[in-house]
């Protein structure tokens, strides 16, 4: 009857051990820092590519063009039109120009 106890509460300090192992994880503190173990350096890196500058296309390409004319081939139609500088326009007077 002893032994039985005894083999009773072997088992269960060993899964009380093991419960407890299992719990806490393979993570290391050095100075009250985690660090985890050197088993990640075994995974795969994964590649993130980095993200265009303008993420929606589609919308920078209907505000740059609203009525559609790249689209339909017109191909003068995205170019600035360029005019004659405007007449009676001052230039800017300089930053220290009112003290």
């Amino acid at each position: 009857m002893r032994t039985l106890k005894r083999r009773m509460l072997q088992a269960t300090t060993a899964a009380v051990v093991l419960a407890a192992v299992a719990a806490v994880g393979c993570q290391t503190r050095i100075g009250g820092v985690p660090y985890p173990t050197p088993h990640y350096l075994k995974h795969v890196p994964q590649y993130f590519p980095p993200d265009p500058p303008f993420p929606l296309q589609r919308e920078r390409d209907s505000m740059l063009d609203p009525t559609g004319e790249l689209r339909r081939g017109n191909p003068n139609a995205g170019a600035p039109a360029i005019g004659p500088a405007p007449v009676g326009v001052a230039p800017p007077a300089p930053a220290d120009a009112g003290r």
